[in-house]
């Protein structure tokens, strides 16, 4: 497959086409992550609690494995740009096997932590035990989520945009399919409860695996993994982890952020501890939607950058940006109009969303701004720069909204934390233009 059509079909069209499948793909993904805690919901309230206990390992394990993964689309995609397939291929194999290296060690570590973590928020012996149980299977398909998670970014780093979503949605289909039979025990299964769960997670992730393998070898893309590209490269190795280390840092910051909002929050009522909640999870969608498009225009990016294409490179974020802050328009106008009905969907008392109610309106506020750093982040990725990027998800996250939350509540109350979000998003606006400026604009 000749990839010359990433840096000649026109620039609009070209984002749109790459975007448009990875962004269905990723809002199923979230709608199974729903879907997946609905049914362990169902087995008892101790089974939902340690989903969510062991939610933090499990989010570590794939902020690794993705993050690593999007360094692997991001150097191939530059290499087959200033046509150097010899090094995009070692870049794909070396890649996979580091890969596939981090979820073992992850597995075994996570598997021997599982108890004791658990137990540092929780002495209900029946919520450790169901969160062991869970953590003992799902962490047993580390490696093979890991190597398909390479397979993803590769097809994706060769324009292969509508097989990778292909191949995703068959992996989620299939997990969501088996949830309720594995866990209730319905047709040929037996009744498994939470080990039900880890185990039809474990099989949509080999599921999506076999289908990209399928794929690679019945319609071969241009890259290709060898066992005997996969021997050591230092040079190779620093580039991929110098994407892959800041990537892996900005998955995982969003964890950090939510757990130091909620202890603000918690001293002025629990409801509002419920509203943040519920606001993630209905931005989840929202910026799943940009993520989508970054992830169409990173490998877009990376190759024409590595093809010397500087103009087009501009040319692809100012289109990527007009489509996040599209993306981010219709969020806005949803949370300003009907607020009410988007909190309704998590809670019928009247008082928490009357607080939703004004958290939204008041966090809709950034969400234009917020297009900004979304853009320029991950067009960074896509050019290699993933120092630059990790600074805009450092300030995002952490450095500017935790203490502006903390200094605005005792001003405004709670109210401040939600005011700290959409001031947070116009600074670092500003500090990601004037990035954007220097290090894609030169």
């Amino acid at each position: 497959m000749n990839q010359k059509f990433m840096k000649e079909k026109p620039v609009m069209p070209l984002v749109i086409s790459m975007a448009l499948p990875m962004t269905f793909s990723m809002l199923v993904n979230a709608l199974y992550n729903i879907i997946d805690s609905y049914f362990v919901a169902r087995i008892s309230e101790d089974a939902m609690t340690a989903l969510s206990l062991v939610f933090p390992l499990q989010n570590l394990v794939n902020a690794v494995v993705i993050g690593f993964a999007i360094g692997i689309n991001a150097t191939i995609a530059y290499f087959l740009g200033a046509e150097k397939h010899n090094t995009a291929d070692k870049t794909a194999s070396l890649g996979t096997l580091f890969n596939m290296i981090h979820g073992f060690v992850l597995a075994v570590v996570c598997i021997a932590i599982t108890a004791p973590f658990l137990a540092m928020f929780t002495d209900k012996r029946s919520i450790i035990e169901m969160g062991t149980e869970y953590a003992k299977i799902v962490f047993l398909f580390a490696v093979p989520n890991a190597a398909g998670l390479c397979f993803e970014k590769i097809f994706q780093s060769v324009g292969r945009m509508k097989t990778s979503m292909l191949c995703m949605l068959v992996g989620c289909v299939s997990n969501i399919i088996l949830d309720p039979l594995m866990i209730f025990g319905i047709g040929i299964f037996s009744e498994m409860g939470i080990r039900g769960a880890a185990l039809a997670t474990g099989i949509g992730q080999i599921i999506s695996l076999v289908c990209y393998l399928m794929f690679y070898i019945l319609n071969p893309i241009p890259v290709k993994v060898r066992l005997k590209d996969m021997t050591p490269d230092a040079a190779l190795s620093r580039k991929m982890y110098s994407i892959g280390v800041p990537a892996t840092l900005s998955l995982a910051l969003p964890s950090i952020q939510v757990s130091a909002l909620n202890a603000i929050l918690a001293v002025y009522s629990a409801s509002y501890v419920l509203v943040l909640g519920a606001y993630f999870k209905l931005q989840t969608f929202l910026y799943l939607t940009g993520n989508g498009v970054v992830q169409g225009m990173r490998p877009l990016v990376g190759y024409n950058y590595g093809a010397g294409e500087k103009k087009r490179v501009k040319d692809i974020f100012r289109s990527a940006l007009i489509l996040i802050a599209g993306v981010m328009v219709i969020g806005t106008i949803l949370c300003l109009a009907v607020p009410q009905t988007l909190i309704g969907l998590f809670t019928s008392n009247p008082e928490t969303i009357l607080y939703g109610k004004e958290a939204l309106r008041l966090i809709s506020i950034g969400f234009i701004a917020s297009s900004v750093s979304v853009t320029v982040s991950g067009a960074l990725e896509g050019l290699g720069k993933g120092k630059e990027s990790l600074v805009i998800s450092v300030l995002r996250y952490i450095i500017v909204i935790l203490p502006l939350a903390f200094i605005l509540s005792k001003i405004f109350g709670a109210a401040g934390v939600w005011h700290a979000f959409w001031v947070t998003e116009v600074i670092v606006a500003v500090i990601s233009y004037v990035i954007c400026k220097k290090e894609i604009f030169q």
